[in-house]
């Protein structure tokens, strides 16, 4: 057997396997032999099928399968011992002039595309300045999130009128084009709030509502996206995308949310008990908790001003066209249109994703037992905590933990997490980065466009 690759330049390369009978005679001949002790034919006992009859019936395929084990084991073990840095996977050739006859056993060659990653060379720190933009945490910003406690963990009572954070308890029936109520359309209860509601003129015409009083509204003002509607008129997603008419709601009752009272009794259920004794030192721990929160999204938008920065600068090209190539092989339901559409963004992350295992590489970054354990308990802890629930005690969040690393999906995902972490910190100790305080609207809205 013969393996040998050929470059036609710095990023594409052809890869060719020569297999002759005498590397596949045993292992095939073997194969015939346990398919025939297993094989069952009418007229004759199991396992006493005469080989030519197998060789005839099943041989081709028999065949097919023992030559597709010697190439993937013959082309991972040329690329693991040549140290070739491929990108994606090889790609088979179809050449007419090497097409196979399976019936025909004799010498054989196969050739596949390959895409080679291209070297990379980062100078780091580099001339660049880099912006690290971050929100201000001042009074306002604390006093909502204290708000939004009190809310949280306050309690439901009925009224009268609607107010313009109140919730609307009403009934959805489908209307058509006329107007008319549809006798088999939907008909769904369900709870609206207005406090949610961004449409200014539908917020006006059911702030002040009362029970029985009717609406006919557009859907799609009232709520919150594709989702949110179809929970709201119970249909599926499909239907609210397409749906454009007006509903008739009716409403039950309206709801008030009465916040708790900003008391010991709160700062125990939110940071547990003698965690804070006073407002004073609750607002502390809020304000603790807000540059916590903000963490992750500072980092990200670092992370978004630095790989697009270097990736400009470090002109990273692709095999382009073999990796288009190769995303349609290996996805068989997507199309050439689609990948032509997204293999932009698809070709920035994979030329960041190249940059940040060279620095792993380069700075001999790693990731141990221990320290995969203590990073899933701190993002758990810091989920508790976002969501306004009180930390488990250590045993209980380290058996958490653990259930969550039993899981390999889950283990390789946040392994991710940490290399990239430390990535991060390995850039934030080396490149030229400016802090820039910004207002926190103004930093909300850069967080939500780098989600777009």
């Amino acid at each position: 057997m013969d393996v040998s690759v050929k470059n036609i330049d710095s990023l594409n390369a052809v890869l060719t396997v020569k297999i002759e009978n005498e590397d596949y005679k045993t292992p095939y001949e073997s194969s015939l032999k346990k398919h025939r002790k297993q094989m069952q034919l009418p007229g004759f006992r199991k396992g006493h099928v005469p080989t030519s009859i197998i060789k005839k019936k099943y041989g081709p395929s028999i065949l097919a399968d023992e030559i597709d084990k010697i190439l993937n084991k013959s082309i991972y073990d040329h690329i693991t011992e040549n140290k070739l840095n491929i990108l994606g996977n090889p790609i088979p050739i179809e050449d007419e002039k090497l097409k196979i006859d399976w019936s025909q056993p004799s010498d054989f060659e196969f050739k596949y595309e390959l895409g080679l990653a291209p070297e990379i060379l980062p100078d780091l720190p580099g001339r660049i300045k880099y912006t690290k933009y971050q929100p201000k945490i001042n009074e306002a910003l604390i006093d909502k999130q204290v708000d939004d406690f009190a809310r949280r963990y306050g309690k439901l009572s009925s009224v009268e009128k609607a107010g313009d954070r109140d919730m609307i308890m009403a009934n959805f029936k489908e209307l058509d084009q006329n107007g008319d109520v549809v006798v088999d359309g939907f008909n769904q209860s369900s709870t609206v709030s207005l406090e949610f509601i961004t449409d200014k003129k539908s917020k006006r015409k059911l702030t002040g509502c009362k029970a029985t009083d009717t609406f006919q509204l557009d859907p799609k003002k009232i709520s919150r996206g594709e989702t949110d509607m179809a929970a709201m008129l119970g249909i599926d997603k499909e239907k609210a995308k397409y749906y454009i008419n007006d509903v008739l709601m009716t409403v039950n009752e309206v709801k008030t949310l009465e916040p708790a009272n900003i008391d010991v009794v709160l700062f125990d259920k939110i940071y547990g008990a003698g965690e804070a004794k006073n407002e004073e030192e609750f607002r502390i721990k809020v304000n603790e908790d807000l540059n916590k929160m903000f963490v992750a999204d500072i980092d990200r938008l670092l992370k978004d001003d630095i790989s697009t920065n270097l990736i400009k600068k470090l002109k990273i090209k692709l095999p382009d066209n073999f990796l288009k190539k190769w995303i349609l092989s290996s996805n068989k339901e997507a199309k050439k249109e689609d990948i032509e559409k997204e293999y932009d963004r698809y070709a920035e992350g994979l030329k960041w994703q190249l940059i940040e295992n060279f620095i792993i590489k380069d700075q001999e970054l790693k990731v141990d037992g221990e320290e995969l354990l203590n990073f899933t308990m701190e993002l758990m802890g810091n989920q508790y905590v976002q969501y306004g629930m009180m930390v488990p005690e250590e045993d209980e969040l380290k058996k958490t933990a653990q259930k969550v690393l039993s899981n390999n999906d889950e283990v390789r995902k946040i392994n991710d997490m940490i290399y990239d972490k430390k990535v991060m910190e390995y850039l934030k100790n080396t490149l030229k980065i400016n802090d820039k305080f910004i207002a926190h609207e103004d930093f909300t809205k850069k967080v939500a466009e780098l989600n777009q």
